[in-house]
Parts: C-alpha cells; structure tokens; sequence
C-alpha cells in the first residue's frame, strides 16, 4: 500500500479520503479537460465509518488517505450512496482489506452492488428513506434521491456536523488539490458545475426539482454539501448558490437572448448560411453561441443549450441525409431531453438534389419539443449575395419570435 497521500480534514469529524484523477479525458460521452475527484469520506466517531469508495485503480490511494488517520481495519460501516462503478470500483478489495461490520446502500443499491460483483460475498444491508444509523455521538439519516442520477442513487446526512453527502448531485469533473469551491475560480466552478448538469442530471430535471423540494422540507441545517465528484460547497452563500442553479436548471429557465447556432460544412455553403444567420439574429438584439463541430464538442453543446432560448442546427446533405457529425451531436442532445418552456429553433443547410434533409432536422427539433416558427431555411448548391441576404433575414425572425414584446416584460 502507497504511503504517499494523506486525508484532507472537512469539518472537526469528517475527512476526504477519495483520489484525483488528472488524467480523465472522457466520461459519460461528454469531455472533461479538468479531469475528475472520485470522493470518499471519513467519518471519526465511535464507529468509524466511510462514505462511497473510488474506481479500482485508485483503492491504494484511498487506503493510504484512511491510513494517515486511522487503521482501515477500524472501519465498522461503509455507505454506498452510489453503485456506479466510479464509487463502488474499489469495494471487492476493500472488504477483503477492512472487513467493515455492515454496508448500507438503497434497496436499487443492494441490488446493483450484487448485479456489479456476482462472484464477490458483498453482504449489503437495505436502508429506506428517513432511516438512520448511529454512528456513536452523530447519526446519518438517509433520503432517497432515485435518478439523480441512477435508481439506486441516495443521500446521506451527516448530524452534528451538518454535511450532505448527495453522490452525484451538486458535482463537478474537476480535478483539484483544493477540497472546497471558495479556494477555485468562481467562473470555472460555474462552467463546470453546469457542465456536469447538462450532460448528467438534465434528462431527470423533474426528479431534481422534487429532490431540491424535500432537501428543503427536510429542515436539517446544511453547513456543508460533499458530492462524489469535485470540490465541496461550504460558504453558506455558495451553498444558497448551488441551489439556485439546480433550482433554475431543474425548471428549465433560460435566457430568451441566448441563441445557440450549431453547423458543420463539407464545401462551406452551410457555414456561409451559418454567419449570416448568425448575423440576423444579432441584429435582432440576440447573443449568439456559434459552435462549429469541426471544434466543438457535443458536451459544449448540452452546456451551452442549458440556458439557450434559441437551437439552430444547420448540416450540408451527405448522401440524401444528415452529416454524420450533426447525426452524433443531435442523438446526444436529444438524449439529454432539452425540453423546457417556449424554446424556439430553426435548420438551415445546403443540399444538391433534394431539399429534404433540413426537414429531417426540424423533425428531430419537433420530437425534442422545439418549436420552429419560422420553419427551416435551405440554399442549392453554393448560396449567394440573395440567399445570405435571406438568410440574414430568417436570422432577424427568429429573434424577434425569440424576444420578449414590451408587452410581456
């Protein structure tokens, strides 16, 4: 076992115990240039007890985290808030290493811990919503927070320090030395906790929003939030403001001025239409996100969308149907369920026979419940000086469809 990394102490009972990973370049199909935390917790008290472990390859990194403050054999109970394999990787071998008196996990835990390690003798023990576990001079109380992000997913609550344990909600891919959001740039933890939303927690928004609700009714002070993934939240007003994010992402609030115009070309006819769309809507008072696929990723794209009140998508014909990178960006944001009040789109693109394909794309917008007011603009062939002009002009629509008249405000 490594003797190289030490706890980090979060509060006067708890200890971050987990591993960083620097080199993560992708999870979940979206990019993470800042890598990731797998975080695990430490709970000193007369029954000394961890909360979720890591991925596999880091269990001596954790195990020797445990070991520069007490012997991993003390541990009486481990939590698995999560079952997914980036919490549960190192779980086999730790058994075998401390051999804890109990495992708790949600009664879909009990049951993925057993589907994940079939040849392992894992005994996990079932916990229910508001049940609790004395741990000596505190207890943890568990609520149920299924499909945020998986069925098995819950939270634990630490009393007496007052700490939230919510696995996968509240977290960010960010590989850091530093523990808590106020020791970060404040513009990359907006980035990334936003990043982390779009791409993981979007398609259940309705199941965060109910979560959100019953963290409040549950009425426990919260002094500090410790996800699995990134830095914890511990300033009163960082906590407040992690909320309000979830609170405005989870009801689908958006920014009317916000246009998010995705393209890619193969002769640059569709990037010409791209610019001068782009232009009209400009023009029209909107903020435009221009995002060629030749450099964008799709993760960029559900971030980008989490607060767009306008989707455009434009594509040239490639065989009488979609550009494959259009095809890829569409089904991952599909995926994600962008749906939300009021939000508007638009298709555009270049074709050389047939002018179906851009139907094809507002079809797709449709089924995500965009609306398209001014239906879908497409150009034969290479566009000219009044094709761009029109373009233009579909552009200076759309944001007037977009905007809000005097009045609404």
């Amino acid at each position: 076992m490594s003797t190289a990394f030490s706890s980090i102490p979060i509060s006067e009972n708890v200890h971050w115990v987990g591993a960083i990973d620097w080199e993560l370049a992708d999870f979940h199909g979206y990019t993470t240039p800042r890598g990731s935390t797998y975080n695990a917790f430490l709970i000193l008290d007369e029954k000394p007890t961890l909360i979720d472990t890591v991925k596999a390859k880091y269990r001596d990194e954790m195990l020797s985290r445990i070991a520069s403050v007490i012997d991993p054999s003390k541990i009486e109970y481990v939590i698995s808030n999560h079952s997914e394999m980036d919490h549960t990787g190192a779980l086999p071998d730790l058994m075998r290493t401390i051999k804890p008196a109990k495992i708790y996990a949600s009664s879909k835990g009990v049951q993925a811990i057993r589907r994940h390690f079939p040849s392992s003798e894992i005994e996990v023990t079932q916990v229910n919503e508001g049940d609790t576990l004395a741990l000596g001079r505190m207890t943890l109380t568990f609520l149920m927070s299924s499909m945020v992000h998986w069925p098995d997913s819950m939270f634990s609550y630490l009393n007496g320090d007052g700490i939230l344990f919510s696995n996968d909600a509240f977290g960010m891919h960010l590989a850091s030395t530093e523990r808590f959001v106020d020791e970060l740039d404040p513009w990359i933890v907006r980035s990334e906790a936003a990043t982390y939303y779009a791409n993981i927690l979007w398609p259940t928004s309705k199941i965060v929003a109910n979560t959100l609700k019953k963290v409040h009714e549950f009425g426990k002070p919260i002094h500090q939030i410790a996800p699995d993934h990134g830095p914890n939240w511990r300033i009163n007003d960082d906590i407040h403001l992690v909320m309000d994010w979830y609170h405005d992402w989870s009801e689908g609030r958006f920014d009317p001025q916000k246009a998010v115009l995705v393209f890619d070309t193969m002769w640059g006819s569709t990037a010409l239409i791209a610019r001068a769309i782009a232009e009209g809507l400009h023009q029209g008072g909107m903020k435009v996100r221009m995002l060629p696929l030749t450099k964008t990723e799709r993760s960029q794209i559900a971030t980008e969308l989490l607060d767009a009140g306008l989707f455009l998508v434009g594509s040239p014909t490639l065989n009488g149907g979609l550009y494959p990178t259009i095809a890829d960006a569409l089904t991952y944001v599909k995926g994600l369920r962008p749906r939300k009040p009021s939000i508007l789109g638009g298709a555009f693109g270049s074709y050389g026979w047939s002018p179906a394909l851009q139907k094809q794309i507002g079809e797709m917008l449709t089924e995500m419940g965009i609306d398209l007011p001014n239906g879908v603009f497409n150009v034969q062939y290479v566009p000219g000086e009044d094709d761009l002009r029109s373009a233009q002009e579909y552009g200076q629509a759309l944001a007037e469809h977009s905007l809000p008249t005097s009045s609404d405000s």
